[in-house]
């Protein structure tokens, strides 16, 4: 049974995913470089800001994790990071990533106003976890 070419596809995916939102911030961003606004109408109260910042970060730290985690199983085929039990995490994680990706890529779609670059970016990305969802099944069912 080979499992460190399955997690090391996991660990590739996961960067891959990783790369792709710090690209989907940076063009958020980009404008601006130019003298442009980012600035959108919040819903959120200020003094709820450091929670939802505290939400973004254990957002974006988990797919970290679950990079190390997946390096760390093809490292130690037979170690605890590649039991069955954090194999089906992965899969877990990355369904529920998937689906965070898909709504706001249809949140995009829907904005009247949304940038090109952003929708297709989130489009990639969306794809992205489509093949670690994939890649996360036949990691665990192996």
């Amino acid at each position: 049974m080979d499992t460190i070419g399955p997690a090391l596809r996991v660990a590739a995916l996961w960067g891959a995913w990783l790369l792709l939102m710090l690209f989907h911030v940076e063009l958020g961003l980009m404008p601006l470089f130019h003298g442009a606004t980012v600035e959108i109408q919040s819903q959120v109260p200020a003094r709820q800001l450091p929670r939802l910042f505290l939400a973004m970060l254990v957002y974006l730290l988990l797919p970290v994790w679950a990079l190390l985690l997946a390096v760390h199983a093809a490292t130690a085929p037979a170690g605890w990071s590649a039991a069955v039990g954090w194999r089906a995490a992965q899969f877990a994680l990355s369904v529920l990533y998937s689906a965070t990706n898909v709504v706001h890529l249809m949140a995009d779609i829907r904005i009247p106003d949304s940038r090109r670059d952003q929708v297709l970016l989130m489009l990639v990305l969306t794809l992205v976890g489509g093949l670690l969802n994939l890649e996360t099944w036949r990691w665990w069912q192996a």
